[in-house]
């Protein structure tokens, strides 16, 4: 399973990060994305991201959260 890592930071979830993630999809099946303490380091916080993030990509894209980690998937068919 191919894996890309990035940092979400105190600028929260904007074009550029967006590029960035659609970016490393082309290349990874997923990306783990973690949420630094200067974002906002609470739980519902993470919960916001990953939500903001998925509203950017289809139905074929899950998050997972664990911890101050987002796990974004891409699957071969729509799930959500």
């Amino acid at each position: 399973m191919k894996l890309s890592e990035i940092q979400l930071g105190k600028n929260g979830v904007t074009d550029n990060f967006i590029l960035t993630i659609k970016g490393s999809f082309q290349k990874h099946n997923q990306v783990r994305i973690s949420v630094l303490k200067s974002a906002g380091h609470t739980k519902e916080q993470v919960k916001e991201y990953a939500d903001k993030i998925l509203t950017f990509f289809d139905e074929r894209y899950t998050a997972k959260i664990i911890g101050f980690k987002i796990i974004l998937k891409r699957w071969r068919t729509p799930k959500r």
